[in-house]
């Protein structure tokens, strides 16, 4: 495992890549903490900002084009800026199971799922985690 293809990779896919591992750290521990709390609340925003940032930052990365400069995955981004500020109005109007649904899809799909398809041979993460 080494991080220089990461590292050598041109921007924005080492940003979108550590905000990333950000999110699924930060979203794991916001799955296992109790909820409600005032961390829990401090966590929520700064995943929240994460996942728009991971979500943003994908329509700069056009290594796979099947539309025109866009992928699949793209649609994965705009589903991901419209759910994450909808999980937190969620959470402001006190809709627990909403927000909790929303949240848990984000990570599992967005964060989870995405994610193994970066470790397909040929992506930077293939080459990331199991060598050239």
């Amino acid at each position: 495992m080494s991080l220089g293809p990461l590292l050598s990779a041109p921007p924005p896919i080492p940003w979108h890549a550590f905000a990333a591992f950000a999110a699924l750290a930060i979203g794991g521990a916001q799955l296992a903490l109790p909820k409600g709390t005032p961390r829990h609340r401090v966590f929520g925003y700064v995943w929240a900002a994460l996942m728009l940032l991971i979500a943003i930052s994908s329509f700069w990365i056009r290594e796979i084009r099947l539309i025109g400069p866009f992928s699949p995955i793209h649609l994965l981004s705009i589903l991901v800026l419209v759910t994450v500020p909808l999980a937190v109005w969620h959470a402001h109007s006190h809709k627990v199971a909403a927000h909790r649904g929303a949240m848990i899809k984000l990570y599992v799909f967005a964060l989870i799922g995405a994610g193994i398809f970066t470790l397909l041979p040929g992506r930077i993460m293939h080459a990331v985690v199991f060598g050239q």
